[in-house]
């Protein structure tokens, strides 16, 4: 059974000072496939980083994400927006990772 690194994900929402902020975490458990992950979304930047700020990370596996928006509206069409990408390289990895493993494996 494959393993879904999207049952491990947590959300967490808070407001700071003048902003809106959500933390997003979502366990690879493989320090490789979360930096693919990481190296996929990194390209993509922020349509309008004076309004939103978005800084994620790596550790143990996991992907962390950290959005800062001045307004809850631009805060969900970011983070609608990540989770979309965010979903397709998951399943992208899912989908192909473990042949890509068996290849190196074998090499």
């Amino acid at each position: 059974m494959p393993k879904n690194p999207s049952l491990s994900m947590g959300v967490q929402l808070n407001l700071i000072k003048d902003f809106v902020c959500s933390d997003l975490e979502v366990d690879y458990k493989s320090e490789e496939k979360a930096c693919i992950v990481y190296s996929a979304l990194a390209v993509d930047k922020e349509l309008q980083p004076d309004k939103v700020r978005r800084v994620m990370s790596i550790s143990d596996g996991k992907l962390s994400v950290r959005f800062e928006a001045v307004e809850a509206r631009f805060l969900r069409a970011s983070y609608s927006a990540f989770v979309d990408v965010l979903t397709l390289a998951t399943k992208t990895i899912e989908q192909f990772g473990e042949d890509v493993e068996l290849q190196l494996q074998n090499l």
